[in-house]
């Protein structure tokens, strides 16, 4: 058998969905709204901003009407798919949000840690199960630039070589660096079914197999159209993220781009001594195209990253979840990583769609003379980003100005993309651009010098 056949073969009779999903604990399917209704908040979608949303709402009030509509199954599409990562950043990282938002960088950091502070807290309280836990992370060195900008960014967390093979074993590693601050990881599944349980019993009504398929006013009021009946409500927050906007204003505001994962069985404990990890942190590594992984509760691996597919046309299609050139490609970088894993299989495989704008951070905004307010374009880190997106549009629709919706990252948008075939190309340039530079010793061409300037970009 070849290398390749036995790199496919790892992966081919892995389960074609997400591991987080595939679990006992899983909810029974909720019924679908079966006619018309009233409420004085709608919320649109059952993910991490719509459960946020909806919990916070009853929250704030306790005797305000809430009704959360999915379209699906709570927690299916990206809340239910990505790897758990829980990090504090409102920006997609210190160096975007510095470049972004440099007068306001040092607010926005102490944000990102209270909120994350404050879902810690919500977790305890609430009893949710989902593994939730402070841990650090590591970025990975695998190329002697890298290890060489390490040692002059004067970081502190600066690694050698002996060092992080002391943590994590891999032939690969040249360097890293870890990062303690604002960190954890968490059974983002686990999270989801915990937020809408803990919404359910404040008295949060939730409804799934409802698609929202139309947003219109009438008199003083907003109406969502539904297969099952008109919506009849005051305010909407509207937490749709990688589907299509019921907005036409942010049409091309976000694209949405496949990111795929594979999921180890569990390691023996011999494997395990291997590998090392005993301090089971978060991993990545350092290179425009990179890799996340991690540990689970049983002891697998989550190796996840590295491309990010834009389809021609930007729509979110279910057989776009499975990509078998990409889960190959996966698995390649698993075993050169970790060799001394070579003949363990994978268990799960899967994707999906993750909602992602120019500036990497999302943006938020209101509709309808403030009757609708929304919040995506998270960009692949929107795991604990979300809750403060959910408390944004909760303040916009109150009409009270807060120290969040006064800040430039509340108040400005992103550049939109182009339209088709203009967004195809340009992605597919940025991505080759982004390919040529992790092997060019990370210089970047003028294509990506370019989008640098004007403070735009491609990722996931």
């Amino acid at each position: 058998m070849t290398v390749g056949s036995r790199t496919a073969a790892s992966w081919r009779d892995a389960e074609t969905r997400p591991y987080w999903l595939d679990s006992p604990r899983r909810p029974a399917p909720r019924p679908p709204l079966g006619a018309s209704t009233a409420t004085e908040l709608a919320v649109v979608g059952g993910g991490f901003s719509g459960l946020w949303t909806a919990l916070m709402a009853k929250e704030r009030d306790p005797a305000r009407d809430v009704l959360l509509v999915e379209g699906a199954r709570i927690g299916w599409a990206a809340s239910g798919r990505n790897g758990g990562f829980c990090d504090a950043s409102l920006t997609h990282g210190k160096i975007n949000g510095r470049e972004k938002f440099p007068n306001e960088y040092d607010t926005l950091h102490r944000l990102g840690l209270e909120n994350l502070a404050e879902l810690e807290k919500t977790v305890t309280e609430y009893g949710i199960d989902c593994d939730f836990h402070r841990s650090s992370t590591i970025g990975v060195a695998t190329r002697p630039y890298q290890v060489e900008m390490l040692k002059a960014s004067s970081l502190p967390g600066v690694l050698d070589r002996d060092q992080i093979r002391a943590e994590v074993d891999s032939p690969t590693y040249l360097g890293g660096i870890v990062q303690d601050e604002g960190k954890a990881l968490v059974d983002p599944a686990g999270l989801a079914w915990g937020l809408a349980d803990a919404a359910e019993r404040l008295g949060v009504r939730i409804v799934e197999d409802t698609p929202v398929t139309g947003l219109r006013r009438r008199g003083q009021h907003m109406v969502v159209d539904t297969p099952g009946g008109e919506i009849h409500t005051r305010h909407v927050a509207l937490g749709t993220n990688a589907f299509p906007s019921l907005l036409k204003r942010n049409a091309l505001a976000t694209i949405p781009v496949y990111d795929y994962a594979l999921m180890t069985e569990p390691l023996s404990a011999e494997q395990m001594a291997a590998v090392g990890w005993r301090n089971r942190q978060g991993m990545s590594d350092l290179a425009n195209q990179f890799h996340y992984y991690r540990l689970t509760a049983d002891n697998r691996i989550l190796w996840g990253g590295y491309d990010a597919i834009y389809n021609f046309g930007g729509r979110v299609r279910r057989h776009h979840d499975q990509r078998p050139e990409t889960f190959t490609k996966l698995a390649e970088h698993f075993f050169t990583t970790f060799p001394q894993l070579e003949g363990l299989s994978f268990s799960h495989r899967w994707g999906g769609a993750i909602d992602t704008c120019s500036r990497f951070c999302a943006f938020y905004g209101t509709a309808y003379s403030g009757q609708v307010a929304y919040a995506l374009g998270y960009t692949g880190l929107g795991v604990g980003a979300t809750r403060f997106g959910a408390n944004v549009m909760l303040d916009l629709l109150a009409g009270t100005p807060t120290e969040r919706t006064s800040l430039r990252l509340t108040t400005t948008r992103p550049v939109p993309f182009p339209p088709e075939p203009i967004a195809w190309a340009a992605i597919q340039a940025t991505r080759l651009s982004l390919n040529r530079a992790d092997d060019n010793e990370g210089r970047r061409n003028l294509w990506l010098r370019t989008l640098d300037r004007f403070g735009v970009g491609f990722d996931s």
